[in-house]
């Protein structure tokens, strides 16, 4: 069977796979997951062998990429909670009654076919699947060529724990590292696919958006900042810096830039002591107070997913505002203070997916919001935005109930 076949042929067993979740109800959809959490559960082992021949061939270690026993149950755990999330399907969104008597419901349902494709994370193959099938949905995976190994490993787990279930058909996996296999799938296999979710670095998700032929649902990177207000806390401040960038530099979630207020510089060295092994570098005015390198213009727009943090001294709320506007990328954004005005004007002002006021950026997970999991950080503006759980990937429908009426 040439690649092509065989990608088309992926498609329609996930057709089927959506069909049947879609006349599946929320309890058989509830049980189907927690049989792929216990599967992962029973097959470790190999789960945690094919991730070690991925990080043996990595040509550079990253956090992302690895997986440990004390991460896969941690995955597994996930799929539990998502479980037990409150099943979206067929959720009355609205619902009202014309003067003609017709009653109109505005209804949750799946979206069909979603096809994710992403780099170096292979817990998303899990993550994934128990999203996709809390929605409804079914899903084909693609993982990149450096968790290869891991995703097919832990899609194997999951098909078996979804043998009894009638669902096996909902989890497909592109079962080869052929780039080729990447366009098919933009394609749409013929129809099948319904959106495509990208999760990785920058040049996956532009290529994906450029090269689509269905919608895409974009995740971009994460250049995320912390700003500290003059009336910070200054233990909070240093905690919370602390936390934002060190915790786990890997991840989208991770502060990359520090704006402090000039009224706020004495906080600095508290600060950067609590950033013990991390290389800072800053405008003059930051270097002035603590020793480090001068950042340069392509320090702001850096997403660096390593111990390094860039630090620009701003004079108010608003300048960091604009700083914002001018490197962000939309994704998850921090305030420290103790004055409530500026922490609301702030968040009213910044339009970035996430906003958070005395708290650490790294809560920007579906996990953290109650999720159970999630697929990503959407940074754009329509269908879905930040954390995108079960309900992000649903759409609507409108159901029009009437006794007869006819249209004048």
């Amino acid at each position: 069977m040439s690649l092509e076949a065989a990608m088309l042929a992926l498609g329609a067993a996930a057709r089927a796979g959506a069909a049947a979740l879609r006349r599946a109800s929320a309890e058989q959809r509830s049980a189907a997951i927690r049989a792929m959490a216990a599967a992962l559960r029973i097959d470790r082992a190999a789960i945690l062998a094919a991730n070690a021949a991925d990080l043996g061939k990595a040509e550079r270690q990253h956090d992302r990429l690895m997986l440990d026993e004390a991460r896969l149950e941690a995955v597994a755990a996930g799929l539990e909670a998502v479980a037990d999330l409150p099943d979206p399907v067929g959720e009355e969104m609205a619902r009202w009654t014309r003067p003609n008597g017709l009653d109109i419901a505005r209804v949750r349902t799946p979206i069909g076919v979603i096809g994710m494709i992403y780099e170096a994370r292979p817990n998303v193959t899990a993550d994934a699947a128990a999203i996709c099938l809390r929605s409804g949905n079914a899903v084909i995976l693609r993982p990149g060529s450096d968790c290869f190994e891991s995703a097919v490993a832990i899609h194997a787990a999951l098909v078996r724990g979804l043998a009894d279930t009638g669902f096996a058909e909902a989890v497909q996996i592109v079962p080869t590292r052929d780039r080729a296999a990447v366009g098919l799938l933009l394609g749409g296999l013929g129809g099948t696919l319904d959106l495509v979710i990208p999760r990785g670095g920058r040049s996956l998700v532009e290529r994906v958006q450029a090269e689509a032929r269905v919608p895409v649902l974009g995740h971009l990177e994460g250049v995320c900042h912390t700003y500290v207000h003059a009336a910070a806390d200054p233990d909070m401040a240093a905690a919370i810096v602390a936390n934002a960038k060190l915790r786990r530099v890997g991840i989208c979630g991770s502060t990359e830039t520090l704006l402090i207020d000039r009224a706020a510089l004495e906080m600095l060295p508290a600060i950067a002591a609590a950033l013990e092994g991390c290389e800072l570098r800053g405008d003059g005015e930051a270097a002035a107070m603590v020793p480090m390198a001068l950042a340069n213009e392509a320090d702001w727009r850096a997403e660096y997913l390593a111990p390094i943090l860039s630090i620009r001294t701003v004079t108010n709320w608003q300048e960091a505002a604009l700083h914002i506007a001018a490197y962000g990328t939309g994704h998850t954004e921090a305030i420290v203070t103790q004055d409530q005005v500026v922490a609301e004007a702030f968040m009213a002002e910044v339009d970035s997916a996430i906003l958070l006021w005395n708290a650490s950026t790294q809560f920007a997970d579906g996990g953290e919001f109650g999720f159970g999991a999630e697929i990503g950080i959407a940074t754009g503006k329509l269908h879905a935005r930040g954390p995108v759980g079960p309900e992000q990937l649903t759409s609507f429908k409108y159901v029009v109930r009437g006794a007869g009426q006819l249209r004048p």
